[in-house]
């Protein structure tokens, strides 16, 4: 698990004129994922590094290699928006494993 601060929006709370957003942040899933790459990775590393380490990232949850769970909700698709407090808890399941686990705790649930 990899845990991200979330930033708080200063524009959308002074555009849109509502505190709401001073409380939570809708995040595109690719901006928590380079959030939560730059936390693994380390502040110090080189640029080039986290660029490539951002570009496999992306590309393996496009091309459906993992899902992402964000405070226990899956994602598959980065363009996808959550609404995030001050931080999130970012983990990554390999696809094929997770359909897997799902599939067994339904059949369980039945």
């Amino acid at each position: 698990m990899i845990r991200v601060k979330v930033p708080l929006d200063l524009h959308a709370v002074a555009a849109g004129g509502s505190s709401a957003f001073a409380w939570a942040t809708p995040l595109r899933i690719a901006d928590l994922l380079r959030f939560a790459v730059r936390e693994a990775i380390g502040q110090r590393a080189p640029a080039d590094k986290f660029s490539r380490s951002v570009a496999r990232t992306l590309a393996g949850l496009a091309a459906g290699d993992f899902i992402i769970d964000i405070d226990g909700r899956s994602f598959t698709d980065a363009d996808a928006v959550v609404v995030c407090e001050r931080s999130a808890d970012v983990r990554f399941f390999l696809a094929h494993r997770r359909r897997a686990a799902l599939h067994r705790t339904r059949k369980t649930a039945r």
